[in-house]
């Protein structure tokens, strides 16, 4: 998309700040160029996080 590597985490968070209730902003932004999917096209959750888990671990 024509917005991509336009948009930075600062900008994401301060967004959020300004429209969400403080405990919903996120902490953590991390930019992805694909989700795991399931063969019908679910984002697979379970994956992401097994991935952070694994993160943490190290």
């Amino acid at each position: 998309p024509e917005y991509r590597g336009k948009v930075t985490a600062e900008e994401i968070i301060k967004f959020c700040r300004e429209r969400l209730a403080a405990y919903k902003v996120p902490r953590i932004i991390e930019f992805r160029d694909e989700l795991p999917k399931s063969l019908v096209g679910k984002i697979l959750r379970r994956v992401l996080k097994e991935e952070e888990l694994a993160k943490l671990k190290k």
